[in-house]
């Protein structure tokens, strides 16, 4: 495995924190966001922005969301709900569901319909009631 440029993240971070965002967000949007480098298996972002699309889940005020991160991979796992946008299939990985600070989000891809983004918390839902 290469190992993780941590020091870029981390400059380009600084720059985030910084920011401010001024854009409305709403449940059921997915954004691009900088999720940045993680540790482990938690999903990180691509490119020179650290970016990744992710769903938002709830908004709690201007400066924080819910959110659930987005990939193209095709797993069938009770943590991958899967849908298809634009002839592409893709899943919402509700494992790996988080906070984030709004300062993150760059531009609004689109908005879910109503009827996926239920199965999303329906599936979220089960998840949450099985770790108990």
């Amino acid at each position: 495995m290469p190992p993780k440029d941590f020091d870029t993240w981390n400059a380009l971070k600084k720059h985030i924190h910084r920011k401010r965002f001024l854009a409305f967000v709403h449940a059921r949007e997915v954004w691009w966001c900088s999720l940045g480098l993680n540790v482990g298996t938690e999903q990180d972002g691509k490119h020179a922005a650290f970016e990744r699309p992710v769903l938002i889940l709830r908004k709690f005020n201007r400066e924080s969301v819910l959110i659930a991160p987005i990939t193209s991979q095709r797993k069938r796992t009770p943590y991958h709900v899967r849908f298809t946008h634009g002839g592409i299939e893709y899943a919402v990985i509700i494992s790996q569901v988080r906070l984030l600070s709004t300062r993150r989000l760059r531009r609004r891809i689109f908005r879910m319909p109503e009827d996926m983004f239920g199965e999303v918390l329906s599936a979220l839902q089960q998840m949450i009631g099985q770790g108990t």
